[in-house]
């Protein structure tokens, strides 16, 4: 595995975590109805990121 693949893999993992953690606001569907709606640019980079290693297949 690429350790850029590697450390957005446990960067996402972390921040889960904590938004799991902390109940007080649904941020995580808020997070995704950000990303359905404008497509921001680094959610595109960070799926890029974490399927780094998926090229070398």
């Amino acid at each position: 595995m690429k350790a850029v693949s590697v450390f957005a893999r446990i960067k996402c993992a972390i921040v889960l975590i904590i938004f799991m953690s902390i109940p007080l606001l649904p941020i995580t569907s808020t997070i995704g109805l950000l990303v359905v709606i404008f497509r921001p640019h680094w959610f595109k980079k960070l799926v890029d990121n974490i399927y780094a290693d998926r090229d070398e297949q």
